[in-house]
């Protein structure tokens, strides 16, 4: 049922934002080089690797100088990059994802491969579940890039802290919902 209304809800709304989305993408190409569409490798469910689609916010070779966002005025962010970030319009293009399978809606956000291969044994199960586009941990921590630009070691902090928190509340929430729905048959 989750999957009919993830396929159901992402090609309406490819449809519906579809003006939303070319005007994002000529903009995007009229002030930045290279392609509209940032393509990354990132871990999904059972531990497989799949490409995650948004819109391009940083300047060619970004991934070259660091694999976090640190701050929102991070020099790699183009002009216009910074406003999609802000607005998680750099997101959209993630209907995409959930059209062909590789992400739903809701669940975890999924992560680079680098920043999996530090997760334990309890962090390997948010593994379990299909990434999604948003979760209650991507709402606690929707100014990532502002907690990150706080600290002496952004990296450290974001494999010690956020990593932590945000695998740990995944897996609260997906008990909870299974203790609902056992209570639901008794």
């Amino acid at each position: 049922m989750k999957r009919l209304f993830d396929i159901i809800c992402s090609f309406f709304g490819l449809i519906l934002l579809s003006p939303v989305l070319i005007l994002i993408a000529i903009l995007i190409k009229a002030t930045s080089k290279g392609s509209v569409i940032f393509k990354q490798v990132r871990v999904s469910q059972f531990n497989t690797d799949f490409h995650i689609y948004k819109f391009k916010t940083m300047h060619e070779a970004s991934e070259k100088l660091g694999l976090l966002t640190i701050g929102n005025h991070d020099p790699r962010i183009t002009k216009w990059g910074f406003y999609l970030r802000k607005y998680k319009l750099d997101e959209l293009p993630q209907l995409f994802n959930v059209l062909l399978g590789n992400m739903s809606f809701v669940g975890p956000r999924p992560e680079l491969r680098h920043y999996v291969n530090f997760y334990n044994a309890k962090q390997l199960q948010v593994l379990n579940y299909k990434p999604g586009i948003t979760s209650l941990a991507s709402l606690e921590f929707i100014n990532e890039c502002e907690l990150l630009a706080q600290h002496k070691d952004p990296e450290a902090y974001f494999i010690n802290e956020i990593i932590q928190k945000k695998t740990t509340q995944f897996r609260v929430s997906q008990t909870k919902k299974l203790f609902k729905r056992l209570e639901n048959y008794l």
